[in-house]
């Protein structure tokens, strides 16, 4: 049933991939034409539309599959989109994409190769009992520790650094991935019948927890965003997003257990791998800024001052704003 899993989660993840450029295309379109906002444009829509049904697909990945298989998988996303990007947004195709590609995929491979491929049926009283055993408490009371510390540093002494906001993210996302694999697993029982697990209130609880971290981890998302560049968060954010989901996988749902040294170290080894390629792929990649786009200042009479503003400076086509306005007073003055 774990092969089930792993398709929906792949397919997910294209289809997540695919939302992305869709929304990126949108974007550039739109600031081009100087027209209406991009949430106007049903192009959008349909991007967010296919983003929607991606994370359904990975939501519902979780109920047929371990969550320390499913996480990594996320580096199919990395890769498609940049595949997508070079094909349809014409972006350039460097030796790091394909170097990052080749060790993304081998990765990849290794991990659902050597992952452990199956779980214990997820009911509600696995999960009451999951929720009291001492190793989950102990790692739970260390996130929260954690939590509050980074939380501190990040909003009283003011310290953005990238590694804090995106260990926050990290630390809500193993709080999401526990609560959407309990949540999954329950209703993926009842659809098959064997036992409606809908009567008990762990459901509606693990439900209003999957929300909830959902929420605050996009929050500190858009952050991120805000203050950092797509190339440094992409990279970090599969990284750590990773590590707490299998840290989750292990701590919670015993997901390692009974499985073999190599298996372990197969595994830990395709991580490495997926890591860095991801890193490679969504290093120094172009960055695209909707405040400057090339566009034409137009002829200005009597003068041969056509060149192109781009704001770039030591641009070949670097032409600046002043020069243009010391040509249009002189062509006013003769013209006086």
């Amino acid at each position: 049933i774990h092969i089930l899993g792993i398709i929906t989660a792949v397919c997910g993840n294209l289809l997540i991939s695919i939302s992305l450029n869709i929304q990126k295309y949108t974007h550039i379109r739109q600031s081009q034409r100087g027209t209406k906002p991009y949430y106007t444009s049903p192009l959008w829509w349909c991007g967010i539309l296919l983003m929607g049904l991606g994370e359904l697909g990975n939501f519902a990945a979780y109920g047929f599959a371990p969550a320390s298989l499913i996480a990594p998988l996320g580096c199919v996303s990395v890769i498609a989109s940049a595949i997508i990007s070079m094909v349809f947004l014409k972006e350039t195709l460097r030796a790091s994409d394909l170097l990052g590609g080749a060790l993304a995929l081998t990765g990849t491979y290794l991990l659902v190769t050597f992952a452990p491929h199956s779980a214990p049926h997820v009911t509600a009283n696995m999960v009451e009992r999951c929720l009291i055993s001492w190793q989950f408490l102990a790692y739970f009371f260390f996130e929260v520790v954690l939590f509050c510390i980074l939380l501190y540093l990040y909003k009283c002494r003011k310290m953005n650094h990238i590694v804090i906001v995106m260990l926050l993210v990290a630390l809500l996302a193993s709080v999401t991935v526990i609560s959407v694999k309990a949540v999954s697993g329950m209703l993926t029982e009842t659809i098959r019948g064997s036992h409606l697990q809908l009567t008990y209130p762990i459901f509606y609880i693990m439900f209003i927890v999957m929300m909830a971290s959902c929420a605050f981890q996009i929050k500190f998302l858009n952050e991120a965003m805000k203050m950092f560049d797509a190339t440094e968060i992409v990279p970090i954010n599969y990284v750590f997003f990773t590590a707490s989901a299998v840290v989750a996988g292990i701590l919670f749902y015993e997901e390692f257990y009974g499985l073999s040294l190599i298996y372990i170290i197969m595994f830990v080894f395709g991580c490495l791998l997926a890591f860095t390629g991801v890193f490679l792929i969504a290093r120094t990649r172009p960055k695209i800024k909707m405040d400057r786009v090339f566009f034409s200042m137009g002829p200005i009479s009597s003068k041969r001052c056509t060149d192109k503003m781009q704001p770039e400076k030591g641009d070949s086509k670097h032409g600046t704003l002043a020069s243009k306005l010391v040509c249009n007073s002189g062509t006013q003055q003769e013209d006086s």
